[in-house]
């Protein structure tokens, strides 16, 4: 192999071009006292040994990297060798060198890669160097096979930086748990990675986050994706490929133009043990308990001195967490003891029904905080007495979800037939209408309440809640309040509309924000026909599309086991685009197949 192809050694500005795309000057001498900032990354100018060296000897290896200027190591972990070791390679800087030994002998035989991605900046400014792979064999030849692909979260399909992917000849399910990879790769900041010189076999492949950097599966605190079938590489590692250049990560459209031939979804499994993990009391009357894992079996639960029927209990969806509410008005003690019957895993690993006593006491905080309150009981202000609630009625969402209530605590009265709704027309003529009360499955403290008629256009709707209607489990009546909507007139607002068809499961259909961490509408539907987002502020939005195969509503995560991928996620695309532009006053229109989107 010609030096030219293997590392550019002189003039340093052809180096800095075969490192750093796009290319530039690289900086050969010290810029002067007091002259123009620095900006231009360091340029390696040696290593040792040769690059695509072979017959390397395993127990004597040390790797040098010499710059052309004095060097940092920005992150130890940008050092990476692949396959890797038990023991991460030990980086040390000496003058203009990076110096990289290894605690143990490597491989007899085997084709390795040593990364500089992301690891190293200039000393004095801090420019980051934009990456070398070394490449060298303690056997015979250099392995010449490589792999391209992505790693996504499985919710979000946003790209995830610094995953670590593995790949196993080794075709166990327990591989990827208790071995080290015999190829690997971190991602970058587009979850984009490459593996290179590799052997030309078949592979599991695995992506994990891995958060002890051990090179191998922890289920209980990591997340890992992987590829349902055995893959070989199809393509042999060449310099001049594209994909295996080092970018400048801020350059989008350079980043964007790299191929991936494997798509991996990064997803946390459900916790195989189960106990509980987190207790805290947050209030006189209010506990909560969090499980490790979810489908949590509770076969029985009293607090002593306190009979069974004063706990009101709820879990939430996963149920892997629980509110407790005590529903006795008489002053609680420091301390409750909570006596819970459930289903924990034991010594062996196996569930089975096991008795524990949680104590719940008051934080140091919120018993000073409650000391003070009994202490000023004469100064007590009338809303220090009132059932709280929070109200809220959205004129953009009023028609699907109605008025919003949420009570702070449980009710243990409810005249929920005192519910009074004025509706007003245009021509401000007043009438009464008719509501139905609709109870969240998911939170027993939280309702809506729907008009029994369509809203309209121009008219006003007032929902009166009367004071004194509802009760909570301090003994707390609500005060009156009154809510007002109206449907939005505002002549710029635009409209989302999407046509399905080739609908043959429950899919959950969301339009979220531009950073797609907060969801402003979910639709569930199971049959063909329109999804409309109506009043729409123009900006960006995207549309999340999850097929909920069980059909329990909530987007259920993969086993590894199992060999079960998560639920399948896909973004509506425009223009080949996740983000959709919506201008003022647009009526957007789209028919969406899909049976072919998910295909």
């Amino acid at each position: 192999m010609k030096l030219t192809k293997l590392l550019p050694l002189i003039p340093a500005s052809l180096i800095l071009a075969s490192l750093f795309i796009p290319g530039g000057c690289a900086n050969t001498t010290q810029a002067p006292t007091g002259g123009p900032k620095d900006t231009i990354p360091p340029v390696i100018t040696k290593v040792t040994p040769f690059p695509g060296s072979t017959r390397v000897d395993p127990g004597k290896v040390k790797l040098v990297f010499t710059f052309n200027e004095y060097v940092k190591i920005k992150d130890a972990n940008g050092v990476y060798l692949s396959p890797p070791q038990e023991k991460k390679p030990k980086a040390v800087i000496s003058g203009k060198s990076l110096v990289v030994t290894f605690e143990n002998p490597l491989d007899s035989s085997a084709t390795y890669t040593l990364d500089l991605t992301g690891a190293i900046a200039d000393n004095n400014e801090g420019n980051l160097f934009p990456g070398y792979t070394l490449v060298f064999a303690t056997g015979e030849q250099i392995d010449s096979m490589c792999v391209t692909g992505v790693v996504q979260d499985c919710n979000t399909l946003m790209p995830v930086k610094g995953a670590t992917v593995l790949l196993y000849k080794d075709q166990a399910d327990s591989a990827v748990f208790l071995r080290r990879p015999v190829a690997a790769a971190k991602t970058d900041d587009w979850g984009f990675f490459s593996i290179r010189n590799i052997q030309d076999t078949v592979y599991r492949v695995y992506a994990i986050r891995d958060e002890n950097n051990n090179n191998k599966y922890d289920p209980e605190s990591e997340r890992i994706a992987f590829l349902d079938s055995l893959f070989r590489p199809s393509i042999i590692y060449s310099d001049s490929l594209y994909e295996f250049k080092k970018f400048d990560m801020k350059d989008t459209a350079l980043c964007l133009a790299r191929k991936a031939q494997l798509e991996l979804n990064l997803f946390r499994e459900k916790p195989h043990k189960q106990m509980i993990v987190k207790k805290e009391r947050v209030g006189e009357r209010t506990a909560y308990l969090t499980f490790m894992a979810p489908d949590t079996r509770i076969r029985d639960m009293r607090i002593k001195g306190l009979h069974r029927d004063k706990i009101i209990s709820q879990f939430n969806p996963q149920k892997d967490s629980l509110e407790l509410w005590v529903n006795d008005q008489r002053r609680m003690p420091d301390t409750l003891q909570l006596v819970i019957r459930y289903d924990k895993t034991d010594t062996t690993g196996k569930l089975r029904p096991m008795d524990e006593t949680v104590k719940l006491a008051y934080t140091k905080e919120y018993k000073a905080e409650l000391q003070k309150k009994q202490r000023d009981t004469r100064n007590r202000r009338h809303e220090d007495t009132l059932a709280v609630m929070t109200t809220q009625a959205d004129p953009t969402t009023i028609e699907q979800y109605g008025f919003d209530i949420e009570f702070q605590y449980p009710l243990i009265e409810a005249a929920w037939d005192s519910l009074k709704l004025r509706i007003r027309n245009p021509r401000q003529q007043e009438t009464m209408g008719k509501v139905k009360l609709i109870k969240d499955s998911t939170n027993l403290r939280h309702f809506r309440v729907m008009p029994t008629e369509p809203f309209q256009v121009g008219y006003e709707y007032f929902l009166k809640i009367p004071h004194r209607g509802f009760r909570d489990i301090n003994g707390f009546y609500n005060d009156s309040t009154e809510l007002k909507v109206m449907l939005p007139t505002d002549e710029k607002l635009s409209n989302i509309t999407l046509e399905l068809s080739g609908v043959h499961n429950k899919y959950i259909i969301e339009l979220l924000n531009e950073k797609r961490d907060k969801v402003i509408r979910s639709f569930i539907v199971n049959g063909d026909g329109p999804v409309i987002f109506p009043y729409l502020k123009a900006g960006s939005y995207c549309i999340r599309m999850t097929e909920d195969i069980n059909g329990n509503n909530i987007v259920d995560t993969g086993n590894l086991l199992e060999h079960k991928q998560p639920e399948k996620v896909r973004f509506y695309k425009v223009n080949d685009k996740f983000l959709i532009k919506v201008l003022e006053k647009a009526e957007m229109v789209w028919n969406v197949d899909m049976e072919e989107l998910f295909r």
